[in-house]
């Protein structure tokens, strides 16, 4: 499994940012999908999740500034983060949790993250 992120970058605070991350591989079924980030200094944390079907979770700290989406034809998802604050600067992780598949049919479930993307938001 591999996940491909883009759209970090430089805002000012109060601007707008929108990530994106697609999983590939083969005989794959993607699961819950989501953002996790991290400053300088700090722990990981979780952004934003969401699972196939719909349901979503999001950190206190960006709920309604922060909307996340997915695609389950293209296995994308997407972090549309607006009302930007300095205290958003991090580098943003994509995650996919995946049922994939060998040649035999036996399932391997795991977790995959993407190589992170930075977003600096500059006041």
């Amino acid at each position: 499994v591999q996940l491909q992120a883009s759209g970090g970058g430089l805002v000012q605070a109060g601007g707008s940012l929108r990530l994106s991350c697609t999983a590939s591989g083969s005989r794959l079924s993607i699961n819950d999908m989501g953002w996790n980030r991290q400053s300088p200094g700090k722990e990981r944390e979780l952004v934003a999740m969401t699972a196939r079907g719909g349901r979503t979770n999001y950190a206190d700290s960006v709920k309604g500034r922060f909307t996340i989406s997915r695609d389950d034809a293209s296995n994308t998802v997407h972090l549309q983060m607006n009302s930007l604050k300095p205290e958003d600067t991090a580098v943003y992780y994509c995650t996919a949790d995946y049922i994939a598949y060998t040649d035999d049919g036996t399932p391997i479930v795991g977790r995959e993250h993407g190589q992170g993307t930075l977003v600096t938001v500059s006041s």
